[in-house]
């Protein structure tokens, strides 16, 4: 019952949202409903262009959604609205997030390992298909075909570049 009322409170946010950061000249770039301890968290992450989210953003949206967050009541909890960046390692969770990222530098941490490999290695996302995620090592000579749904997560790998 968790997952649904999880799922089902981001997929509210997430449209209630959108138009709203979309106004900003923003994107949404993941709803997250999470509770930690004792306390949930609604996360909304935002992007630009050009990946550069300042202080300025988060506050206008975070003011932006605020109201109408409270009208829709889509939460019966208590929870903290956190409004931010998705980082410079941001994880790949949507279809559109890895056809955005095809070419670049990636992190991967498998839920299981993999024979040979690991639990968690590096690698050039190639491709992305269905679920199906390529990735080939940086000489582009090895490559590997995982299902995204047996990963932990997906990151991008700034920090090599």
């Amino acid at each position: 019952m968790a997952k649904n009322k999880k799922s089902g409170t981001a997929s509210a946010v997430w449209e209630l949202a959108q138009p709203i950061v979309e106004g900003f000249g923003l994107k949404l770039w993941d709803v997250r409903y999470v509770k930690e301890g004792a306390q949930w968290f609604l996360r909304v992450f935002i992007d630009k262009e050009d990946g550069l989210v300042d202080i300025t953003d988060c506050e206008n949206v975070s003011r932006a959604i605020d109201k109408p967050l409270d009208e829709l009541d889509p939460i019966t909890d208590n929870y903290i609205l956190e409004v931010s960046s998705p980082g410079i390692e941001r994880e790949l969770i949507l279809d559109s997030h890895f056809e955005q990222y095809i070419g670049a530098d990636i992190m991967v941490k498998m839920i299981r390992p993999i024979e040979g490999i690991g639990k968690e290695f590096k690698g050039v996302l190639k491709d992305y298909n269905n679920g199906e995620v390529t990735i080939t090592d940086h000489s582009g000579e090895n490559e590997i075909v995982i299902a995204k749904k047996d990963t932990a997560f997906i990151k991008l790998d700034d920090f090599d570049i």
